[in-house]
């Protein structure tokens, strides 16, 4: 069995959501297909979160009515059957009712996951349709009823793997299933999610439950390419990525995969392809056990970095001090990314803000702290070697124009980063791209 993921663009008209059908319709392998929200759904049940958290009743129904529209006109599209449209217009309906039901209570900070969840339970249940219009046999499976989180907000992989199995069991032989990504249930059975670009995570993890023989991301863009085709020219979509470089690619900075979704897919042994809705036949990326000493594979940005230099005497020839300082980071959940030490000083980044003015404060009972911000990662990733040589005199002759902040390799054989100024960013960036790909 295959696993196939579309994400927000792939569906997010009729028009596309007739060429997901052309895709998923095209072979005889048995698949569970996931669905993101209509494209700008998510975005505007969030505004919607926001008008309601500011008490502004009036507004978030103009808000409500405005979302309605695009879909009712999603459905006109949609369907030629008028049975289906009918029973397409009156769903529609009573799910935007009941968003309006949320702007004649008080609103409660729970309220927000309902709300946000909107979005792939509609646009599951208007593909579902879409297929039995045109006489394709699909069920959906709701994504509630066997996607959950534990209490520390990660996956509880033994719940999903028997609750899937029990879900597919009940729901007998189908050629298709359709279910919801990003959206799921917490340790307390309330709804909840796996928060911006979980569809992917949702893919890969009902991927490793099924030990489906392939996962399929499709999304606007043809693969993972070699560096950001958005600052960058003459960029390219890397054909093979490994695993590990994978992951690396997609936590600093690329964003066409989600940063989580690769692990699930790693401990099952499934590939990944990294497909385009756009362009079906495009060769894409994928993601698997690939060994390439000493290559350089990508590149990626990562915006939004603060650094943190903490500097005392207190650290010379002592130890116990850096577990301390990083037990700082972990009382407030706060993610590091880069880490270099010397006798008397560390310096480290983040780019979870939320909680920094508590860390700053608790860091400053251990010395000097400076901060920095404005700050961007450069990471180039591939498999780099000990005894690789050259590659490093390669990497920084293309930072010579560039200042650099901090840098960082060994912790990984996969990534070598670099922090500079946002300001140099592009320009690092064209830079790295010239000389490591010998592309302008």
């Amino acid at each position: 069995m295959q696993v196939l993921k579309f994400g927000g663009t792939s569906v997010g008209s009729a028009t596309r959501m007739k060429e997901v059908f052309q895709i998923i319709t095209s072979d005889d392998q048995q698949k569970i297909v996931v669905l993101s929200a209509v494209s700008g759904t998510t975005n505007s049940l969030l505004g919607l979160v926001q008008l309601l958290s500011e008490k502004k009743p009036d507004q978030a129904v103009d808000h409500i009515d405005s979302l309605k529209r695009q879909y009712d006109q999603l459905v006109d599209e949609l369907y030629h059957d008028q049975e289906i449209r009918e029973q397409g217009q009156l769903f529609i309906a009573e799910k935007f009712e009941m968003l309006r039901e949320f702007s004649r209570k008080k609103f409660d900070i729970a309220d927000e996951k309902v709300i946000v969840a909107q979005g792939e339970l509609i646009s599951t249940q208007l593909f579902t349709w879409y297929l039995h219009q045109q006489n394709q046999e699909a069920i959906l499976l709701p994504a509630l009823d066997f996607m959950r989180i534990d209490k520390s907000s990660e996956p509880d992989e033994y719940y999903m793997k028997s609750m899937l199995e029990k879900e597919l069991q009940l729901a007998g032989e189908s050629p298709i299933y359709i279910t919801q990504g990003y959206i799921c249930r917490n340790a307390y059975g309330e709804i909840d999610n796996l928060k911006r670009g979980g569809s992917d995570y949702t893919a890969t993890l009902i991927g490793q439950a099924i030990q489906a023989n392939e996962i399929q991301i499709w999304t606007d863009i043809d693969g993972m390419h070699n560096n950001d085709p958005r600052v960058v020219d003459h960029t390219y979509p890397v054909k093979n990525l490994s695993y590990d470089e994978a992951a690396e690619l997609a936590y600093f900075g690329a964003k066409i995969l989600h940063p989580s979704c690769v692990l699930p897919a790693q401990k099952a042994g499934i590939p990944i392809r990294l497909k385009n809705t756009m362009d079906p036949k495009a060769t894409g990326t994928t993601i698997s056990k690939r060994k390439a000493d000493g290559e350089i594979t990508a590149i990626a940005a990562k915006d939004g970095i603060v650094a943190i230099k903490i500097k005392s005497g207190r650290m010379l020839n002592a130890y116990g001090f850096l577990k301390k300082i990083f037990e700082i980071f972990e009382r407030y959940q706060t993610p590091v990314d880069m880490v270099t030490t010397s006798e008397v000083a560390v310096s480290l980044t983040i780019d979870e803000t939320s909680q920094l003015s508590k860390i700053l404060l608790d860091l400053r009972h251990f010395g000097q702290v400076e901060v920095d911000h404005g700050l961007s990662i450069i990471c180039m990733v591939g498999n780099f070697t000990s005894d690789q040589r050259g590659y490093a005199a390669k990497i920084f002759s293309a930072f010579k124009e560039v200042p650099i902040r901090m840098i960082s390799y060994g912790g990984s054989k996969y990534n070598v980063s670099v922090l500079v100024e946002s300001q140099y960013k592009e320009q690092a960036l064209r830079s790295v791209n010239k000389v490591l790909f010998d592309l302008s």
